[in-house]
């Protein structure tokens, strides 16, 4: 194929222009600081009318539209030769008062570059589907990536009895959308038939603004694990317990948080966070006796996670001893990482050669995807960083970069067959 040239500038604003749209299918309410964010959550009436704007949007260029049975809104072009599908796609929905954005960005862009494809002539040789995934953020039902955990076969069937704050089932509320909860462990894709998986995304993060870069390239998403922490020591009177006999389970888990920021902070592949703790007694004149804290650990490579939970777990162990504190710990949860396809990744930098290579600290749609087919990612600079945010903000003109680098991306596929 010779290389298109797209008016970035144009499709940019379009793309800007239809998740504005997008945006005002919401519920309408405001956040406690009288902010006004996106909360379009799977399955609701909300869900539906973003579906009817994709569904436009997909028929204007020149796709088909269903809904499959796990609620997965798709818009598939034909390939002109036949052949194996590449799909392009991330999800819908938003957390509560989120931003207009997340997921939603990696929806439209495609829908975007294939409407800008069409209006070139271009007619690809191998099929393309464009994917819209019901629920991703697990705010509704707790549970996430049924839409593509369903595609790839890795679908655990016992989710579709969980219940959402209103007592209602979640298998019950994907059949009265429009899916199938009897069908949904039948629609599994072959990966012979797959030609892999891309997923556009806002960074939701500030590297790409720290490096003055539009784009980014993703080399895998980060593995996690957590920890479940239980320091309990002896409460006393603050005022009368002199400070060498204490056995104050606050200051032990002051000493874990530092452990973790210090393995996080030398190195660089790591990342290292305490994201919740509960003291008690909790009164202003006790020493703590006993303090829950969580440790969530981060990685792009196993091994690097791995053996920083090994040493925290150590760190834990020696400093009961050293402190006169029990300290439980129990690892609660574990995620492997999930690495992006080499040939992807090289066929994205062709498309954007200045776009930095980078891990992807949080989780989406791809991780699962990458059971059924090779994945890619291409992030897209955030203002400040923020996400999950009313403030998150790409610009039509970072966008219509993104649009480029897709439309080069199926250039280069179209080369290879």
């Amino acid at each position: 194929m010779t290389e298109i040239k797209i008016d970035t500038a144009y499709w940019g604003q379009r793309a800007f222009g239809m998740l504005q749209e997008l945006a005002a299918c919401s519920e309408n309410h405001s956040g406690p600081l009288g902010e006004v964010g996106v909360t379009r959550l799977p399955y609701t009436e909300q869900h539906k009318a973003a579906n009817e704007l994709l569904s436009e949007w997909m028929i204007e260029a020149g796709m088909t539209v269903s809904l499959d049975a796990a609620a997965t809104l798709i818009g598939r072009m034909p390939g002109q030769n036949g052949g194996k599908t590449l799909l392009l796609g991330s999800h819908q929905d938003s957390v509560r008062q989120g931003g207009g954005f997340d997921g939603i960005m990696g929806v439209v862009l495609p829908i975007v570059v294939m409407l800008a494809l069409k209006d070139a002539g271009w007619k690809p040789p191998f099929s393309i589907e464009v994917l819209a995934f019901a629920d991703e953020e697990g705010v509704r039902f707790p549970t996430a990536l049924t839409g593509p955990r369903a595609l790839a076969g890795t679908l655990d069937p016992t989710v579709l009895q969980l219940r959402d704050r209103d007592g209602i089932r979640l298998g019950e509320a994907l059949t009265d959308f429009g899916g199938d909860e009897n069908q949904i462990v039948t629609i599994a894709r072959s990966a012979s038939d797959i030609l892999g998986y891309l997923e556009v995304h806002i960074e939701q993060g500030p590297v790409l603004e720290d490096q003055d870069q539009p784009l980014g390239i993703v080399t895998g998403i980060c593995g996690i694990e957590r920890h479940q922490i239980v320091v309990t020591g002896v409460a006393a009177h603050a005022g009368t317990m002199p400070m060498h006999l204490r056995q104050d389970a606050m200051a032990g888990a002051a000493w874990i948080v530092a452990q973790i920021e210090e393995m996080a902070r030398s190195d660089d592949r790591l990342l290292g966070v305490v994201g919740e703790l509960n003291v008690f007694p909790n009164a202003v004149n006790a020493v703590p006796g006993r303090v829950e804290l969580t440790a969530e650990l981060r990685s792009v490579d196993d091994e690097t996670r791995e053996g920083a939970g090994q040493r925290l777990r150590d760190f834990c162990l020696e400093l009961a001893n050293e402190r006169g504190l029990e300290i439980q710990i129990e690892r609660t949860y574990f995620q492997a990482a999930t690495p992006c396809s080499g040939a992807l990744q090289s066929a994205l930098q062709d498309a954007c050669p200045s776009a930095p290579r980078m891990p992807s600290g949080a989780t989406h749609d791809a991780s699962a995807m990458a059971d059924l087919c090779d994945i890619g990612m291409l992030f897209v600079r955030c203002s400040n960083g923020i996400s999950h945010n009313p403030k998150e903000f790409a610009t039509g003109e970072d966008m219509g970069q993104a649009i480029q680098a897709l439309a080069k991306f199926l250039s280069h596929k179209e080369s290879q067959l």
